[in-house]
């Protein structure tokens, strides 16, 4: 299961910034990253986001000013934010979390220009929900 690898580096401190909207995490090896909440709303890992398999990710849009309102612990392996968008579906297991930090700066080109190709943008919601209804992730 995600989270559990025992490579991964463990958490010792998780901050949240809310004036610059970022997530501070230092973890035992001694990495520290601060990723921002669009960043992590637009990475999410619940299935709304990511799709049930290859080809079937959602381009998350106009999350720029994306808040996270709470943060619970899952276990002894990840977090699960409540974002400011109502999105709080997405468990964000250590291993993930560590990952976005190494891989950041390729991730959010990455994401920058498939917004770009879409002609979307970062301040504008474009991403049609459906309703949620209380099980799954709302596709089916």
């Amino acid at each position: 299961m995600a989270g559990l690898d025992r490579k991964t580096p463990i958490p010792t401190e998780i901050k949240l910034h809310q004036k610059s909207r970022e997530m501070e995490i230092t973890f035992d090896d001694g990495s520290n990253f601060r990723l921002s909440y669009e960043f992590l709303r637009v990475y999410s890992p619940s299935a709304e986001v990511r799709g049930h398999g290859p080809g079937q990710e959602t381009l998350q849009t106009g999350k720029r000013n994306v808040e996270i309102k709470s943060l619970e612990p899952v276990g002894n392996y990840a977090v699960q934010p409540v974002f400011s968008d109502g999105h709080d579906t997405g468990i964000y297991s250590w291993d993930l979390l560590y990952a976005y930090g190494k891989n950041r700066d390729a991730l959010w080109a990455d994401y920058l220009a498939r917004l770009e190709a879409a002609g979307a943008s970062r301040d504008i919601d474009s991403t049609t929900q459906p309703p949620k209804t209380g099980g799954g992730c709302g596709k089916h």
